[in-house]
């Protein structure tokens, strides 16, 4: 069997003991087994990024960009492999994960313009013989504790632009799929990063708990539920370090009367079902404003619904594949059980759902729920799978109120033909994330990734500028060159520029 070790400068070890299983989702089977770290295993990766982090934050950032370039070079180069390794341990199908991978690039072709983006302020005479400039430099260490869902995109989001920024990185992937974050690891290497640069660890509570509480570890990311977002910023914080914890989800796709009604429905079905619902970013909550534009929602969602296939990851032909894992199959049908008992309609039922000869996989099928309402607690909390929830509203302000009421505050979509409509609604909205005839608003590299409320804990987003600005300190200097000593004057006074 596959074992899947840590990637630490001077080789892993570690208590042999201490493991957890990497299954295959589409079969049930377990595929590889991966090593879980304690305290003192990840100290020795911090000692190593320690000795490798000055000279590489010395290096100009030029030169780190290059390493970025040949980076992506390698990425591309291996995408395919990096694809169906990706697809087999999370369950996605492999054009999901090839999408997975090509979202995590484009922010590794923004860390490639990281010369221009460290570039500092200048105020040329800001006194008489004095100038003012600020400087960006690295943080020193940070860390990613990088969820389940997206195992290549969300930890090039982190250690793209840490490392081209000349922090030193310690990554922590989900233990269930482990295999494509030490690849990435070890693609990095290759394209010319200094070991100690980017490291590995695996781990469950007891190695995030490390990394939260070691005094050398200058920032956190993360990424996953909003509990644990939570707890990551409050004692990642307690203990001094700079944290963004992102967290859970329940975006909301408000379709309007005048809206293209065939267009809604193919972006709701990608957005509510693809990769099995397991996105921060996806659409599990619809919003039909009105009656008449629910009836006509629903006869057109049925067909588009029942026609998906569900098969393995690696099935061409497959619109999504299975869970991560028994558990989480279990908890989604779980929901689906919850939102019935609390008086929703079931349209379309996943539960029990399982393809011809794969009766051991972790898989849910397409689940369509009606006359949801705010007050159920299916409503209210992430289930995360491939279930959609219809929650009819009578008019716009409604519409308008349920995701701006609501504990999660990642994404929103709305779907309309007024534009009016459209920018009353972006602008109102308590959300972080606004889709506008667009499902799933993930921003472009060079803008960020951010939600409200508790999707997101801690004062900067991911990616774009805002994650410069997370992984480096600004330092400002105030200069004078003087043609000769002055005479006379107060040195004891603090100088102004006038």
């Amino acid at each position: 069997m596959r074992f899947i070790d840590h990637l630490i400068v001077g080789g892993a070890g570690g208590n042999p003991a201490r493991k957890a299983s990497v299954f295959n989702p589409s079969t049930g089977q377990v595929q590889a087994e991966v090593a879980l770290g304690d305290a003192a295993l990840l100290d020795r990766a911090v000692q190593a990024a320690l000795a490798a982090q000055p000279a590489w934050a010395a290096t100009n950032p030029q030169r780190r960009a290059r390493v970025m370039f040949e980076f992506k070079r390698l990425v591309e180069a291996n995408m395919q492999d990096l694809a169906e390794l990706l697809a087999t341990e999370h369950g996605k199908v492999t054009a999901d994960a090839k999408g997975d991978i090509q979202r995590g690039l484009e922010v590794i072709e923004f860390a490639c313009g990281i010369p221009h983006a460290l570039k500092g302020e200048f105020t040329n005479g800001a006194g008489p013989g004095i100038d003012v400039y600020s400087m960006r430099q690295p943080v020193g260490i940070g860390a990613g504790i990088t969820p389940f869902n997206f195992p290549a995109m969300i930890p090039m989001w982190m250690f793209g632009v840490a490392i081209a920024c000349g922090n030193a990185f310690i990554l922590k992937p989900s233990e269930r799929d482990p295999s494509v974050p030490v690849r990435l690891v070890e693609l990095m290497l290759e394209a010319g990063a200094p070991e100690g640069i980017l490291q590995c660890v695996h781990g469950d509570k007891e190695m995030v708990d490390a990394i939260l509480d070691h005094p050398a570890i200058g920032a956190i990311s993360f990424v996953g539920s909003s509990d644990i977002a939570n707890y990551v910023y409050q004692r990642g914080a307690a203990n001094g370090k700079r944290v963004q914890a992102m967290g859970g989800a329940k975006n909301h796709g408000i379709i309007m009367p005048d809206a293209d009604i065939d267009r809604a429905v193919n972006d709701l079905v990608g957005a509510a079902f693809g990769s099995a619902g397991e996105r921060c970013m996806a659409l599990p909550v619809v919003v039909p404003v009105g009656e008449g534009t629910a009836e006509k929602l629903i006869d057109k969602l049925i067909p588009e619904i029942t026609a998906l296939n569900v098969g393995t990851s690696l099935d061409p032909s497959a619109h999504y594949g299975p869970v991560v894992t028994a558990e989480h199959k279990a908890r989604v049908e779980d929901w689906i059980g919850t939102c019935e008992a609390e008086g929703g309609k079931i349209l379309i039922d996943g539960r029990g759902f399982t393809p011809q000869g794969l009766e051991g996989g972790f898989y849910v099928g397409p689940t369509l729920i009606d006359h949801v309402t705010p007050d159920m607690d299916s409503y209210h909390n992430e289930i995360f799978g491939p279930v959609l929830q219809i929650v009819r509203a009578p008019d716009f302000e409604t519409a308008l109120s349920l995701p701006s009421k609501h504990q999660y505050g990642n994404g929103v979509a709305i779907f309309t033909r007024n534009g009016h409509a459209a920018r009353e609604f972006a602008a109102r909205v308590n959300v972080g994330m606004v889709g506008i005839n667009v499902p799933i608003p993930v921003p472009v590299a060079y803008h960020t990734f951010g939600g409200w409320k508790r999707s997101a804990f801690g004062d900067t987003n991911q990616h774009g500028m805002e994650g410069v600005k997370f992984w480096t300190k600004v330092k400002t200097i105030t200069a004078r060159w003087p043609d000769s000593t002055p005479e006379g004057g107060n040195a004891f006074i603090i100088p102004t520029m006038g």
